[in-house]
């Protein structure tokens, strides 16, 4: 039951890893998907400068599509989806807020790296005060998702290694408990296979036990999660569900229990004969 649980603890700590990831990643997948940018205009940009903008815009082959956001549509929006600060800009003698232009990016220009080269292009572009590109701080987060992620498989790989150990005690003292056996089937010819196969099976079979114990309590904290924090989640989640490993996944821990649990046993073993 120790070498289970010591087992289950470190599949355990790695499928919540794997867990939290997963949907990390399919939020940062559906943002990729629509990702923009915004070039804010200067207030005294002449329309030809912004007409030179867009059309640069639309030969590019970087947009999906494309919005001109005015000062008074830009304010409107900031009233209708700030209502609480509406009244900090009515207080104000004039209007704070810069005409834009709003483009979509097309997938295909956003992995090609085609999307970065044009806000470059575009940043330099006379009437241009400012290019805001998703793509900076989702690249922020994704390079602090895959920080956490390396110190969770170490911290994943530590407690395999303690789980191993602890499988390859548990086995040794088995071994030991039947060491007049052992020298009986030396003694009449048992192949080396035949003596050090039980263990390694043993070793085996509290891997996959601990790695079925651990998705059997990571399941069952997803689901009291779900209840619990569901539409929480989902707002965190942009509207998305919070979705559990898919089976892939489990398949892998649990073959990483077995395997970590039949080292064990393999290691043990190697003192019977």
């Amino acid at each position: 039951m120790f070498a289970v649980v010591a087992i289950a603890l470190a599949m355990l700590v790695l499928g919540a890893l794997l867990l939290v990831t997963w949907n990390v990643e399919q939020l940062l997948a559906r943002w990729t998907s629509s990702a923009e940018f915004s070039v804010y205009l200067a207030d005294d940009a002449t329309s030809e400068q912004r007409g030179a903008l867009e059309a640069m815009i639309d030969g590019s082959g970087v947009a999906a599509g494309r919005e001109y956001v005015s000062k008074a549509d830009a304010i409107a929006r900031f009233r209708r989806e700030f209502a609480d600060l509406a009244s900090v800009a009515d207080g104000l003698d004039d209007n704070p807020f810069p005409a834009s232009v709003e483009v979509r990016v097309d997938p295909a220009a956003e992995t090609d790296g085609r999307a970065g080269r044009l806000v470059q292009e575009i940043a330099g572009l006379a009437g241009v005060a400012d290019v805001r590109y998703d793509r900076e701080w989702l690249a922020r987060v994704t390079s602090g998702l895959g920080a956490v992620r390396g110190a969770g498989f170490a911290l994943a790989i530590l407690m395999a290694l303690a789980a191993g150990l602890t499988v390859a005690t548990v086995v040794r003292l088995g071994l030991h408990a039947r060491r007049d056996e052992l020298e009986i089937m030396q003694l009449v010819g048992s192949p080396v296979a035949f003596i050090r196969g039980p263990f390694v099976a043993e070793g085996l079979i509290q891997g996959g036990l601990g790695a079925l114990v651990a998705l059997a309590v990571l399941w069952a904290g997803f689901g009291a999660i779900s209840a619990w924090w569901g539409t929480e989640l989902a707002a965190l989640l942009d509207g998305g569900a919070m979705q559990f490993l898919p089976a892939r996944f489990a398949v892998y821990l649990a073959a990483g229990g077995m395997l970590v649990g039949g080292a064990g046993g393999f290691v043990a073993s190697r003192h019977a004969v």
